[in-house]
């Protein structure tokens, strides 16, 4: 780092240090010490425990449920703020919330908007992230928005399976121009599917637009929640020819069954970053660390270099 600059530190909410400390030893860094005191009644306290004055203030803590994740980040700004930290960055894999990013019908709420206010007011004054749901949130921010992408992973994995006939899918419409990104980097076709909702997380019916035939599948999506989308995705191709589906996902909510449904699906390996946290143990599950490419984002920004070189699509 140059020693010219500010010092940086480093420091990680409860459920995302796992993250923190791979990113600190990319880095060669010590984790900053700091303190989450909880009261019984379930509040909690935040406490640097070290000085932080006129430093580069890095907190990672994705914002995956429950609620606790989000709040601890907005405290560990308040604090950093009120420590005379030089200048405070949030450092979010997972930025959760983020579904609600505009009104789909009336008197609804966008949670997205909400979140990015939050964090403004709170005191940030930058945020890293990675494969928003959608792109548009960057602009909820009057602050800068370091916008990476989980394909600087995910593409040389792909690369390395060294499949035949490969096809590049994705489990509904609104991930089209993800999917297209990926099967125009590596020159390959593109399936669609389109689905049709009952409700929030339950799929009525789904149709394959496109040949899967003989083929092996990869889905592409940023997100599994219920898995119930990308199941049936994988389900539906291989009802339909497809000699192998594989699934890759930046973000691994995976809430139950989630497990239960990929464990008994078509899919053959399903594949997410380490944004999220996964220990459910399901031997389908493939999990890639991203801490190196937030490690190289936080030295570049450091060192006011270009972030969008290390990008192998968008």
């Amino acid at each position: 780092m140059n020693s010219a600059l500010p010092p940086i530190k480093i420091f990680s909410g409860t459920n995302s240090r796992y993250m923190a400390e791979e990113i600190c030893q990319e880095l060669g860094l010590p984790l900053g010490q700091m303190n989450i005191q909880h009261f019984a009644d379930g509040e909690f306290e935040v406490s640097f425990e070290e000085s932080i004055r006129g430093c580069e203030v890095y907190l990672v803590q994705s914002t995956f449920p429950n609620c606790d994740n989000l709040m601890e980040l907005l405290l560990m700004i308040d604090a950093a703020k009120r420590a005379s930290a030089k200048s405070i960055i949030a450092v979010m894999p997972y930025f959760g919330w983020a579904r609600q990013d505009r009104k789909d019908k009336p008197r609804v709420s966008i949670a997205a908007k909400l979140v990015a206010n939050l964090l403004t007011t709170a005191g940030v004054d930058r945020v890293i992230t990675m494969d928003l749901h959608a792109d548009q949130i960057q602009g909820f921010f009057d602050v800068p928005v370091d916008h990476l992408y989980g394909s600087s992973v995910f593409i040389p994995y792909i690369q390395s399976l060294n499949l035949p006939d490969l096809v590049i899918a994705t489990p509904d419409v609104g991930g089209a121009k993800r999917a297209n990104s990926y099967a125009k980097y590596l020159n390959i076709p593109l399936v669609l599917c389109h689905k049709q909702r009952a409700k929030a997380n339950v799929v009525a019916t789904m149709t394959i637009i496109g040949d899967v035939k003989d083929k092996n599948v990869i889905l592409i999506d940023d997100m599994v929640d219920t898995a119930g989308t990308i199941t049936k995705a994988a389900d539906l191709m291989v009802e339909n020819g497809a000699k192998s589906v594989r699934a890759l996902a930046s973000h691994a909510i995976m809430s139950d069954p989630a497990t239960e449904r990929v464990d008994a699906s078509g899919l053959c390996e399903m594949i997410f970053t380490n944004s999220i946290p996964y220990n459910k143990g399901s031997k389908k599950v493939t999990i890639l660390s991203v801490a190196s490419m937030f490690a190289d984002t936080i030295r570049r920004v450091h060192n006011f270099e270009s972030i969008s070189s290390q990008y192998l699509i968008k």
